[in-house]
């Protein structure tokens, strides 16, 4: 994939398919470490141990409409290829936490990207909360649906609250990074 936030879409639909409905996301830009860290945690169904052992496969998968699941495959690739790994750990019942570390200034590691198009699309694909953490070293933007909700409740999904929400988490993001995120 050629953005890290379309590998966090795709990680966070699964949690969504699921059945979470909280999901939290942590960008962490360590540039002084030299790290791209991403993090996703769910409150979903988890995933049993069987398949947990070998869920980066792209053959292995729980789905039943396809017999191929590459999301965790494509992600860990793109880790590995930075000089980095990609971790799962799941309970059955009580979720998924994903966890993939890049070398920051790896000439392969793909943009960060649209992470305010991500968050919109996973804001418009169910009935779920989503906690968004972007940290560039010390600087924190932090989201949160359920603070937006307490303000505009079940109108989250209208098209002028979804706007203000990729400008908001845009410029949220500018201001951590100096401007320079793109």
């Amino acid at each position: 994939m050629r953005e890290i936030s379309l590998h966090i879409m795709d990680i966070a639909q699964n949690s969504i398919s699921a059945g979470a409905k909280n999901i939290y996301i942590e960008v962490y830009e360590n540039i002084n470490e030299n790290i791209l860290k991403v993090t996703i945690i769910d409150d979903g169904k988890g995933i049993d141990s069987d398949i947990l052992d070998n869920v980066t496969d792209p053959f292995v998968t729980s789905r039943k409409t396809r017999k191929v699941g590459l999301g965790l495959s494509l992600f860990e690739a793109a880790c590995k290829r930075c000089d980095g790994g990609l971790s799962v750990k799941s309970k059955l019942g009580e979720g998924t936490e994903v966890t993939a570390i890049l070398k920051y200034d790896h000439i392969d590691r793909a943009p960060i990207g649209r992470i305010s198009d991500t968050i919109v699309s996973l804001i418009l694909s169910g009935d779920i909360d989503i906690k968004y953490k972007h940290r560039v070293n010390d600087k924190i933007f932090e989201f949160d649906t359920k603070e937006i909700k307490k303000t505009v409740g079940d109108d989250i999904k209208e098209p002028e609250i979804l706007r203000w929400i990729k400008e908001y988490i845009d410029e949220g993001i500018k201001n951590i990074d100096g401007g320079v995120w793109e």
